[in-house]
Formats: structure tokens, C-alpha cells, sequence
């Protein structure tokens, strides 16, 4: 085998999970040269009681008690037995090709420790009215990227994230022992994020690159929840509050605005759309309670 697939799930939806495993199915990679880990994070109904997964040879269930999609992850990273890792989530669906183009991108780009490509949002119930939101879910690419340090734009996003399996253990090694990397990522209801970013950053620490393919294409399956204002708002105040956590784990500080910036922001915001100036409130909420919390981590670690 050559590669590994881990699907990490928290009460999955069963029609999403299914189209997610109906497209590994029918993916052009033989079986024979890739797993599939099904990693069942705390679900309340065990995935392994309702999830056939007979269909592979190569297929197994993985249970995961801690909730949280870091914890997850970790534990399919080290019941992974192959060198290229590709996470997959519960609601993706993978275009055929997807499992062979990564192995070649691998082949091909040796530098690179960690690779994804596009995303295309099928919107339950047909597209939102609104074009912004539409284009909030979509990531698509008009030509391969690449960078070999901290360049946002090339950073691979969580849904179909490949990662090599040394940059992955290096990962789940710092993540094990770190209760601010174990902050990130989804768990339960909540919604930070950036996980995705901080196992993609551990590559560069590595001496590796990252990079997104334009030949690497997937479906991301969207419920009508999540085209929801308020879904969107909380989704906002999560990456801004996990995007503080990721550059202090890197030693970057951010730091409050003043407030002359203050007044500029909320002079600037008064000649935008009410939603987008919602959305940056969110996100600067988010900002501001991470930075409270590292500051009080701070002082408790100096007692």
C-alpha cells in the first residue's frame, strides 16, 4: 500500500457519509494500493454498528473517545501504515482521479510535505441567493501553487488535505503534548479551526513545501445550516480566534488595535454592507478572546 486514507467523524450524517465512501469506492486508485481508517470520534452511535465498510480490503474502524477533530486526527495518523496521508471528511466527495493524482504530485514534488487542491460546495436545497456566500464555500484555482514558508495562499485546506506521514508524525507529536494545539480544530459544536493550517505549517518547520493542484478536485457537501447568518458568524469568530492561536504557536504576536485603529474600523465599517460588517465583528471578536486567553495563560504560567 501506498497510501492512506482517514476519514475523521462526529455524528456523521449517514447520506453524507455515504457519498463520501460511495466516491472512495469508485476511485481509479486499485485498492490494493491504499487504506481507508474510518476514525469514529465520539459519536453517539457507534459508526462501526451502521458503516459497511466490507467493500475494501483494506478498510478498518477506529474509535477516538477525546472529542475534537486534533485528537482525531491524531489517532488516525498513528494507526496509518502508509508514507502519504490523505484526510477526508464526512461530507467530501472525492473526484475519481483524486487518490492517483495525489500519489503522482507526490511522485512529481518531492519538496512538497503537504498538498491539496479544490473545492466545489453543493449546497443542500440548491445555491444561496447570495453570491458572496456562494463564494465564501468555493476554493478553486486557475494554476498550481506552491511556497516553502507561511504563505496563506497555498496552504491547503483541511477537506482532501495530503500530508506526508513524517511531517504528520512530527504533527501529532507536538499536538500530543500541547494544549494550544489541541485548541484548534472542530469539537462538537464548536468552530475553531486552523488545525488544517498548523499540521500543513509543520512541513515548512520541516524543511518541506506546501502547495494546492489544480487536478486535485472534490465536492464539498454543504447542509442548508451552513449558509445560515448565524452559522456563518460563528464560523467568522472561530477562524479569527484560531488564526491568533496558530501565529502565537509560531511566536507571532497579535496584538490589539488601538484606539485610533478602533475608530478607523468602525468609521470604515459604517460604508459597508451590514453582513460584512458583522462578519469582521465576528472575526475581531474572535481575535480579541484569543488574545485574552494567551494573556492569561501567560500569567498563570509566571506564578
Amino acid at each position: 500500500m501506498e497510501l492512506s486514507v482517514i476519514i475523521c467523524a462526529h455524528n456523521p450524517r449517514p447520506d453524507y457519509l455515504k457519498r463520501t465512501l460511495d466516491a472512495l469506492n469508485a476511485q481509479t486508485l486499485p485498492k490494493e494500493k491504499w487504506e481507508l481508517l474510518l476514525v469514529d470520534n465520539a459519536s453517539q452511535e457507534p459508526l462501526n454498528d451502521k458503516t459497511d465498510l466490507s467493500w475494501h480490503p483494506n478498510a478498518r474502524h477506529v474509535i477516538e473517545a477525546q472529542l475534537g477533530l486534533t485528537h482525531a486526527r491524531m489517532r488516525g495518523i498513528h494507526g496509518a501504515k502508509t508514507d502519504i496521508l490523505v484526510f477526508v471528511d464526512d461530507d467530501n466527495v472525492l473526484f475519481p482521479d483524486y487518490l492517483a493524482e495525489c500519489l503522482q504530485i507526490a511522485e512529481v514534488w518531492p519538496v512538497i510535505g503537504a498538498w491539496g487542491g479544490q473545492q466545489f460546495p453543493e449546497f443542500e436545497g440548491g445555491d444561496p441567493k447570495e453570491e458572496w456566500k456562494r463564494e465564501f464555500w468555493t476554493s478553486t484555482l486557475k494554476r498550481d501553487v506552491w511556497s516553502n514558508n507561511y504563505d496563506r495562499a497555498t496552504v491547503p485546506i483541511g477537506a482532501g488535505i495530503c500530508v506526508r506521514r513524517k511531517v504528520a508524525l512530527k504533527y501529532a507529536e507536538l499536538a500530543g503534548s500541547d494544549p494550544l494545539r489541541q485548541s484548534l480544530g472542530r469539537k462538537g459544536s464548536g468552530l475553531s479551526a486552523c488545525e488544517d493550517f498548523d499540521m500543513a505549517y509543520v512541513a515548512c518547520d520541516s524543511g518541506l513545501g506546501l502547495g494546492r493542484f489544480v487536478s486535485l478536485k472534490l465536492h464539498h457537501l454543504m447542509p442548508k445550516g451552513r449558509v445560515n447568518d448565524d452559522y456563518i458568524l460563528r464560523l467568522n469568530e472561530g477562524c479569527g480566534y484560531s488564526m491568533v492561536i496558530l501565529d502565537a504557536l509560531r511566536g507571532i504576536k497579535t496584538v490589539q488595535p488601538s484606539r485610533i485603529d478602533r475608530f478607523v474600523n468602525f468609521y470604515r465599517r459604517l460604508f459597508i454592507p451590514t453582513m460584512k460588517r458583522r462578519i469582521d465583528e465576528a472575526y475581531e471578536a474572535g481575535m480579541n478572546r484569543a488574545i485574552k486567553e494567551l494573556k492569561e495563560n501567560f500569567r498563570q504560567s509566571s506564578k
